[in-house]
């Protein structure tokens, strides 16, 4: 029966943070999370949930949920976020599964998001399958900004959702793309991309179409319609600052906004 550690990176999220804990109970013997400079209660919480904190800047979101994986005692690791949440159905797959034999290196599942208090199920964010659980010496996370996974092999999957809520305000919404797109500028700026301009004209409308037809975002009502214009917003803001920077400029990091932060 394998031991399971569950790892959380954090900033600023007393809001979300009991619901994610309180839903790891009974499912992981060990809870690691890593801060990275949290100036409200994050900490003080999530050691009254037993779990182990460290601390460490953000360089990469990839990187940040490797190092808190570097400090499991078990080999088997599973990472949420801090504002995600393991439905009941999620749970009990997650304890049958500590009953048997793994077979695969890592394990998918189903998220579905809450966004601006409605649950999303289209928009090209759902179904949205997310490798969660996994051995931590076979897999690991790669990606600045989407914390994509490399592993050998096909996952094994598992049943129930992944909850995540995400932003209470457009506001909120607005500052997080603000950093994300900094990070991916950053990214494809070290990876040594050129070619911006082309990307920057074309590539957001497309987006906007794509999210809001071919993805069927129009179902999701108004906040298909936003989930679209601001998709493709985040697809102009990278390439832009991917400019900014081929150009010699400096980019600045924004803080990762708080929960309902406006």
């Amino acid at each position: 029966m394998p031991a399971l550690t569950a790892i959380l990176i954090a900033y600023n999220e007393e809001l979300d943070l009991p619901r994610a804990l309180a839903s790891l109970n009974g499912v992981a013997d060990e809870i690691i999370l890593v801060d990275s400079g949290s100036t409200d209660r994050t900490c003080e919480i999530a050691r009254k949930f037993g779990a182990r904190v460290y601390t460490r800047q953000v360089d990469s979101l990839a990187e940040q949920k490797n190092y808190a994986a570097s400090f499991a005692s078990n080999d088997w690791v599973l990472s949420i976020d801090c504002d995600e949440e393991l439905s009941p159905e999620l749970r009990a797959s997650i304890q049958a599964w500590k009953q048997q034999t793994p077979d695969r290196n890592g394990y998918d599942f189903p998220l579905i998001t809450n966004y601006l208090g409605g649950w999303i199920r289209h928009s090209g964010w759902y179904p949205d399958h997310k490798l969660r659980l996994y051995h931590r010496g076979r897999v690991k996370f790669v990606s600045a900004v989407h914390e994509g996974i490399q592993m050998e092999g096909s996952p094994g999957h598992l049943n129930g959702h992944l909850l995540h809520y995400t932003v209470r305000s457009l506001s909120e919404h607005k500052a997080k793309l603000d950093s994300l797109s900094t990070l991916a500028a950053q990214e494809m700026f070290a990876n040594g991309r050129k070619s911006w301009r082309a990307a920057m004209i074309f590539a957001p409308p497309w987006t906007f179409v794509q999210r809001l037809t071919f993805q069927l975002g129009v179902l999701d009502g108004r906040r298909g319609w936003l989930i679209a214009w601001l998709s493709g917003s985040y697809i102009f803001q990278k390439y832009r600052k991917l400019g900014r920077l081929l150009a010699g400029e400096k980019l600045t990091r924004r803080s990762w906004p708080s929960p309902g932060e406006a």
